[in-house]
C-alpha cells in the first residue's frame, strides 16, 4: 500500500498487443525528490512515463499519488512554439498569471539558464542545446507539482549535459517538486537522483532501487559511494546503459 505523500506504482501490468512491457513493476518513493529511471532501451521507460501522466492505462495494478497532480514534462526534442520569442515560449503556459508574475518567472528562469539575453529571438537562432534550456525553463516556469523527463540530454555533447544536469539540480532546489527523470546515462542518474531504479529489459521488473542522501550539488562522481554505486548499476543492465564516463 503505497501512502499519501508517496508516488507509485503498485503491481502494474501493461502489455501493447502481444507485447508485455511491465510485468508486476512496483515501487514507492516519497513526493518532493528526483527519482531517476534507468534501463536498456525499449524496456518501456517511456510508457512509464505515459502511465504517470494519464495519458496510458495499467492492464492491471495502480498507480497512486498523482490523482489532480498538475504535470509538467520535457521530452527529448525542445517542442518549442517557432513563432513565439524565446519569452513567449514561457509566457503561453503561464496564462493563469498575472503579467508581472509571468515577467517575473520568466527572468528568474531564462537567468538561471543563462538564456535572458536572447529573450527576444526566436527558437531559430537558439543552437541544440540552448533550445533545450529553453523546453526546461518553460517546464519549470509552468506551476506544477510532478515533473516528467523523458531523456532531454539525449542528444546532448557530455560538457553540455553535465551543464543542464547541473542547471537543473539548482533549479529543483530553489523549487522542490517530484520529479521522474527517465535517463540512459548511469552520470546522470547518480548526480541527479535521490531515488535511481534500475529497470530490466521488457517485460520489465525492478532490478534494484538505490537511495542517494548526500544534497544535490554536493557529489563527486569519482568518490565513493559512486563508483560503486556505477559499478552496481552498470553489472544489473549488463554494460547496456551509455554513460558520459566512456
Amino acid at each position: 500500500m503505497i501512502s499519501l505523500d508517496h508516488i507509485g506504482f503498485n503491481h502494474v501490468y501493461k502489455s501493447f498487443g502481444q507485447t508485455r512491457v511491465l510485468n508486476d513493476f512496483s515501487f514507492s518513493v516519497p513526493t518532493g525528490k528526483i527519482i531517476c529511471l534507468i534501463g536498456p532501451s525499449g524496456c518501456g521507460k517511456t510508457t512509464i512515463l505515459n502511465l504517470l501522466a494519464g495519458l496510458e492505462q495499467p492492464d492491471t495494478g495502480s498507480i497512486s499519488g498523482t490523482a489532480d497532480l498538475r504535470i509538467s514534462c520535457v521530452f527529448q526534442e525542445p517542442r518549442l512554439l517557432p513563432w513565439k520569442t524565446v519569452s513567449e515560449n514561457i509566457s503561453f503556459v503561464l496564462q493563469d498569471l498575472t503579467l508581472s508574475r509571468r515577467q517575473d518567472l520568466i527572468e528568474m528562469y531564462l537567468k538561471a539558464m543563462g538564456l535572458y539575453e536572447y529573450r527576444n529571438s526566436y527558437p531559430k537562432v537558439l543552437s541544440g542545446g540552448m533550445k533545450q534550456r529553453l523546453a526546461l525553463c518553460r517546464a519549470f516556469a509552468f506551476p506544477h507539482d510532478l515533473l516528467l523527463l523523458d531523456e532531454p540530454f539525449k542528444s546532448l555533447d557530455a560538457p553540455l549535459r553535465m551543464e543542464l544536469v547541473q542547471q537543473v539540480a539548482g533549479m529543483w532546489k530553489e523549487n522542490p517538486r517530484t520529479i521522474v527523470f527517465v535517463t540512459h546515462d548511469i552520470l546522470d542518474a547518480l548526480l541527479l537522483g535521490h531515488f535511481v531504479l534500475i529497470l530490466s529489459a521488457k517485460p520489465t521488473t525492478t532490478l534494484d532501487t538505490l537511495e542517494i542522501n548526500l544534497p544535490l550539488g554536493e557529489r563527486d562522481i569519482a568518490e565513493e559511494p559512486f563508483p560503486a554505486y556505477y559499478s552496481h548499476i552498470l553489472a544489473l543492465l549488463g554494460g547496456r546503459a551509455i554513460s558520459t564516463a566512456h
